[in-house]
């Protein structure tokens, strides 16, 4: 079915002799003259091939016309409204960010009141998901990807590598042990995770410190970092853990590191938007600045976690 859209001027014709009932009241709030009023919505009338007023000594609107005044009138509403905002000169521009839960809560949120602070033209909208984002069906503006790139044809710059390391808690450490070599983690129960390849995994850890270990099938199983990390502080055993993840229970001592033995991640955290999106001021300026904590965290990391690395 085809719908035939009038011109602005007619739809505004329509609602001003709607709400006035008078060809001449609507035309002195147009700046119009009757005639010209008659004549555009003769046009509307013809368009929509149906009658929209009954003119008789009174002017009223027919049941088609009063089925249709209301819904022009919250079209036009909806229009000088929505004009207003974009011509505003305070207009906040929101910046849709694609992450993982973890990572945003645990990095991005922390860090994100100075950006709005220094940039209060622009509104973080986030959304998290461990699938990688569509910019082609999804409506992003920027993703922080974890993987191995490149990401081909998309636009991405390497933003972040971690480390994984085991940490427990004071408590249990004190019940089980300290940690001399790599062989001592055996005696404590293990936190398993659930998830896709980007979990830290213990056969990993072992296997880059070159230690055979047949990691066990059984025990509890946590699906999410933020689970991971309060069993950890609870004592319910050894979590391997990312070095983004967690630097507030590190420096309050919530959590110890237990071997010195790290592992780079094999993963990379990528900024990613589509080719040439990089150049928007919103973006870029996003770009600017998660680029420079990235690069603060990056120096922490490489200094607290990366000393004694296995490469």
């Amino acid at each position: 079915m085809v719908v035939h859209l009038p011109p602005a001027a007619a739809l505004r014709a329509f609602e001003a002799a709607a709400r006035h009932n008078s060809f001449t009241a609507a035309a002195n709030e147009l700046n119009i003259t009757p005639s010209a009023v008659s004549h555009q919505l003769r046009h509307l009338e013809d368009l929509w091939q149906m009658p929209l007023f009954t003119r008789t000594r009174k002017l009223s609107l027919t049941f088609a016309g009063q089925q249709l005044a209301p819904i022009v009138r919250q079209f036009l509403n909806s229009l000088e409204d929505t004009l207003a905002d974009l011509r505003s000169p305070d207009l906040v521009e929101p910046l849709r960010v694609s992450l993982t839960q973890s990572f945003a809560v645990k990095w991005l949120l922390p860090r994100l009141p100075e950006f709005s602070e220094n940039t209060p033209n622009v509104n973080i909208w986030i959304s998290t998901t461990d699938q990688l984002a569509r910019f082609d069906v999804e409506d992003i503006d920027v993703a922080i990807r974890l993987g191995t790139g490149p990401y081909y044809p998309l636009h991405a710059e390497p933003l972040l590598r971690e480390y994984i390391f085991p940490v427990a808690s004071p408590k249990l450490i004190g019940q089980y042990g300290e940690v001399i070599n790599t062989s001592d983690i055996l005696r404590y129960p293990l936190i398993l995770r659930s998830g896709n390849s980007a979990v830290p995994r213990w056969e990993l850890w072992f296997e880059k410190l070159g230690f055979d270990y047949v990691v066990p099938s059984s025990g509890p199983r946590f699906p999410d970092t933020a689970m991971t990390i309060e069993a950890a502080v609870a004592g319910q055993g050894v979590a391997l853990v990312r070095s983004a993840h967690i630097t507030d229970e590190l420096a309050s001592g919530r959590l110890v590191k237990l071997s010195k033995m790290s592992v780079p991640s094999p993963l990379v955290y990528h900024f990613v938007c589509a080719s040439g999106a990089e150049k928007r001021p919103k973006v870029a300026a996003f770009k600017s600045w998660i680029l420079k904590h990235a690069a603060v965290a990056q120096a922490l990391y490489d200094e607290r976690d990366g000393g004694n690395s296995s490469d």
